[in-house]
């Protein structure tokens, strides 16, 4: 049985027409600075507002990027190779929908080539692209996922992401040093209970 993946969300909801202005950003982190209690226009706060939106606009690039750029070369000669392809410690650097708190972790993505491969770089970028966006890490995870299956079409996936969310930590119930782990397996990574088990073990060894 064939299962056709997900499309993959390519960009974000809000187009560059509906974008505020780079005025407007700065005028925001000014108005939430006065909320907070301070004085936007104290020495030590002038040039807050400017360095927060040059912060923001690198920590959410990923709405800019274009997945399928990254994954739209691949390698048709594999020589008969028909086994995992597996990159660890991918570093996730995201922030959370929900508070806009960071998350910090590493991920762990495997494939299995079917006819062709992409190059490892460009798996990494992936990671990379949509760490780069408001997230949740189950959505993430379903995200990385369902890039590779739809622009490689690869015999089997395999996920996981392993992070820590200042959301939990700086606030809330401020429990530190509790990492979240999720999943995603596909094809023959969720048919073969062995070779899951084997890119659990090898991803975490």
């Amino acid at each position: 049985m064939s299962i056709t993946p997900a499309k993959p969300v390519l960009v974000g909801d809000n187009d560059q027409a509906t974008r505020p202005s780079r005025e407007e950003a700065l005028k925001a982190v000014r108005t939430l600075l006065a909320w907070a209690g301070d004085n936007p226009d104290r020495e030590g706060l002038k040039d807050t507002p400017r360095r927060v939106v040059d912060a923001y606009a690198e920590w959410f690039d990923g709405y800019d990027a274009d997945v399928e750029k990254e994954l739209s070369r691949t390698f048709e000669d594999v020589q008969g190779y028909d086994d995992m392809v597996l990159l660890r410690d991918i570093e996730v650097e995201s922030h959370c929908e929900h508070h806009m708190a960071p998350f910090l972790g590493k991920a762990y993505v495997a494939y299995i080539p079917n006819e062709k491969v992409v190059g490892i770089s460009k798996l990494a970028r992936v990671v990379e692209i949509f760490s780069r966006r408001l997230q949740t890490q189950e959505v993430l995870t379903n995200q990385i996922a369902d890039a590779i299956e739809s622009h490689l079409a690869p015999a089997g996936v395999a996920i996981l992401i392993d992070a820590e969310h200042q959301c939990m930590t700086t606030r809330g119930v401020h429990h530190r040093h509790v990492s979240t782990i999720t999943t995603r397996f596909t094809g023959a990574f969720k048919a073969d209970a062995a070779l899951k088990d084997r890119f659990l073990k090898l991803a975490k060894g």
